[in-house]
């Protein structure tokens, strides 16, 4: 069967089909094409590449440009999946024409498909201008990291009756606003639960327990290439960091110990070029 570019329209279908939506994110040509090789629906070029590509502290520094770049380099790298840009902090929270601007660049400068947005009730406004410009808005609440230091931290958010109520408050008011799919970040699953069912629009749990109507997360803590910290919700399917310290270590040791380049890594003259170019050496030894 051949495959067809994944759109707004086919994860609608897929939530009323009750079909797993599945993402993931990806920051480079090479990440991007395994990933839509594998077939996942959706790579987000999230800003945690801030933290788990460019070294930050947390996601708060991340630029336009930076994100602009990433997004390209994946563009490149994947056909088929649906992609989504993330807007880093201070593109969209100053000025709802800003916004829009920034939104439209991950559109026609990076080739993304959708963009996404932190935040609840407070930028619905600006999630409906970008919607009614025809710019497709990916919403994200709950736990939001750009947001994280009047959160208080990394904390799970939705524990009481009034913070769910909230949340629920937030999903609604940015589907109201057009948003197209929305993001569930440490949310009792209690609570994604109702919200996957109130809404038309898919979510998309990280941390947000089984209910949600997708799985988002992030490529490095799968694949366990982040030593800095695992999130307790994500689960890690490999150890790229180890055995890339591992290989690097070993080529290290093969280099001090000159076990590398072996004859087998080298190239070499055939013996006729190999002589001529000694005689010509030779003689231009001789002349000086």
């Amino acid at each position: 069967m051949t495959r067809k570019k994944v759109t707004i329209i086919s994860l609608h279908e897929k939530k009323r089909r009750g079909e797993p939506i599945t993402m993931i994110t990806a920051y480079d040509y090479p990440s991007a094409q395994i990933v839509d090789r594998v077939g996942i629906d959706c790579i987000l070029v999230g800003d945690s590449l801030g933290m788990v590509v460019l070294g930050y502290e947390s996601t708060v520094p991340v630029t336009m440009e930076e994100m602009l770049h990433h997004c390209r380099a994946v563009r490149r790298g994947a056909q088929y999946a649906f992609l989504i840009g993330d807007m880093p902090f201070l593109s969209y929270q100053a000025d709802r024409a800003e916004a829009v601007r920034h939104a439209g660049r991950f559109l026609k400068e990076a080739g993304m498909d959708a963009v996404k947005l932190e935040g609840g009730r407070e930028i619905a406004e600006t999630v409906r201008a970008i919607s009614d410009a025809g710019i497709p808005v990916i919403g994200h609440i709950g736990l939001t990291p750009q947001s994280v230091s009047k959160l208080g931290g990394y904390r799970v958010q939705g524990r009481t009756a009034e913070d769910a109520r909230r949340l629920m408050e937030d999903a609604e008011a940015l589907q109201a606003a057009g948003a197209v799919m929305l993001v569930l970040e440490m949310v009792p699953d209690q609570v994604a639960e109702q919200i996957s069912r109130r809404l038309r629009i898919p979510t998309i749990g990280i941390g947000a327990g089984p209910h949600c109507d997708g799985q988002v997360l992030v490529l490095h803590d799968l694949l366990g290439m982040f030593d800095r910290f695992t999130p307790r919700f994500a689960k890690r399917y490999a150890n790229l960091f180890a055995e890339m310290e591992r290989a690097i270590a070993a080529y290290r040791d093969d280099v001090l110990q000159r076990r590398f380049p072996a004859t087998e890594h080298t190239f070499t003259m055939d013996e006729a070029a190999w002589r001529e170019w000694m005689q010509q050496m030779s003689s231009t030894e001789g002349s000086s």
